[in-house]
């Protein structure tokens, strides 16, 4: 169903009436991202993400934020067996030790595919021919969970090194960044991004 959230506006019902939560919705998911560490950042949130709520994540992003260095891949790389047991010993993070060491080796091969096509972004953009996919979805239930292109993605950078970017991963990262446009039709933003508004029946 999709559903207005303390204001006129109509909004995808999954962002539910957290402030935090609405304000993703609004602001930064869908939207493109051609930033590289922005990017990379996102890269990491959702790997972070596995097993647990969003929600959670977004609570601790700005704990990840200062524990990640601004999520600067360069930086990131360099990280020794002293940093990791800091950063497992932060409370402000999810505190896995998979999870912290595929920050690293991701940051590694985010470096190399900055070197072999000039950025992350066009590496990322160039799978949707530099362009969003609008998808026209009206409800939870029409949504999917990956897509060919999530898993042509998914198998190269595991082939890279990467690790939590699975399909589903990479499938939940492209809606975040903009390559898909999975806002409901009749949501706000949805008509912000393509200009028109596709009226459809509530459920």
């Amino acid at each position: 169903m999709i559903e207005s959230c303390n204001d006129a506006k109509i909004r995808c019902s999954w962002c539910g009436d957290t402030p935090i939560y609405v304000d993703y919705h609004d602001t930064e998911w869908g939207r493109p991202v051609r930033d590289d560490n922005k990017l990379f950042e996102m890269l990491i949130l959702e790997g972070a993400q596995a097993g647990l709520s969003w929600l959670t994540i977004l609570k601790k992003r700005e704990n990840y934020r200062a524990a990640f260095d601004n999520f600067d891949p360069a930086i990131v790389v360099q990280y020794d067996n002293a940093k990791i047991e800091e950063l497992m010993a932060n409370p402000g993070i999810v505190r896995n030790r998979l999870k912290v060491n595929a920050a690293i080796a991701n940051a590694k091969a985010v470096l190399a595919i900055q070197e072999e096509h000039g950025s992350f972004a066009h590496y990322l953009w160039s799978y949707v021919a530099h362009k969003p996919i609008v998808n026209r979805f009206a409800t939870v239930e029409d949504f999917v969970t990956t897509s060919p292109i999530s898993d042509k993605i998914s198998k190269d950078l595991k082939k890279r090194g990467m690790n939590f970017v699975g399909s589903t991963i990479i499938y939940a990262f492209m809606q975040g960044v903009g390559m898909v446009n999975d806002h409901f039709v009749d949501c706000f933003v949805y008509e912000e991004l393509t200009g028109c508004c596709v009226p459809v029946a509530h459920v």
